[in-house]
């Protein structure tokens, strides 16, 4: 007797792919490491603006900094794209258009090669994969706060505006300065958006939005400063 193929409907895992907080489809799905539970990026970082709890189980997810237990999950955002038809199209268009009424003057900044400091699995086969995202400008300010003994290591940049892909992440910019600074590979920075730390896999156009735009910053550059990480331990 032959099997009979089940059919299912998107409905059907609307559990699984939509957010506890918009009850939208996962846009950027982010777990929380701790308790591993998903929201949309944006919705799970604006809820932390008033709480360190998970909103779906209330577990505190860290004393002072729950922005550092987030982690992107790649995996399941291609897998919501595929079962949503149009919905990639739709949110690569919202941020196009984003990026187009709020593009930043030219301000001779310099020009930072993302390709050559990308992940494995975002290697492109074409030199310039990022010429064509959404650009943003980014002042990179040093902190001299550190310590004498930091600041003999981290030094202000010669050339401390950059003109880059939003897509662009926080660990991305690690590198960058790591290489810049000529720091070894050992060495830990933390990158701050007013004054709080942003997590390694944060977007520049998520700073932006979140950090940078909303609280009432409307200059261009938007500026990010570096130090030493502190070890509160």
């Amino acid at each position: 007797m032959a099997a009979t193929g089940t059919t299912h409907l998107v409905r059907d895992f609307n559990h699984f792919i939509t957010c506890y907080l918009c009850r939208g489809y996962l846009i950027k799905p982010t777990t929380v490491t701790e308790c591993l539970h998903t929201f949309c990026k944006s919705c799970i970082v604006q809820h932390f603006e008033e709480s360190n709890d998970c909103p779906k189980c209330g577990i505190q997810v860290h004393e002072t900094n729950p922005l550092e237990m987030l982690r992107l999950d790649n995996t399941l955002e291609e897998i919501i794209f595929k079962l949503v038809p149009g919905l990639r199209e739709k949110e690569e268009h919202q941020e196009q258009e984003f990026w187009r009424r709020n593009q930043p003057k030219e301000n001779g900044q310099e020009s930072l090669s993302c390709q050559r400091f990308v992940l494995h699995d975002d290697v492109s086969d074409h030199d310039d994969f990022h010429r064509n995202d959404p650009q943003i400008a980014v002042c990179l300010d040093c902190l001299h706060s550190a310590g004498p003994s930091a600041e003999s290591n981290v030094t202000d940049l010669i050339k401390k505006f950059i003109r880059c892909s939003s897509r662009v992440t926080v660990g991305t910019i690690k590198k960058f300065l790591s290489l810049k600074l000529k720091l070894p590979s050992s060495y830990e920075l933390d990158v701050l958006c007013n004054g709080e730390i942003m997590g390694r896999d944060h977007t520049l156009e998520f700073i932006y939005m979140t950090r940078w735009r909303l609280h009432g910053e409307n200059t261009y550059p938007m500026v990010l400063e570096y130090r030493p990480r502190i070890d509160f331990g």
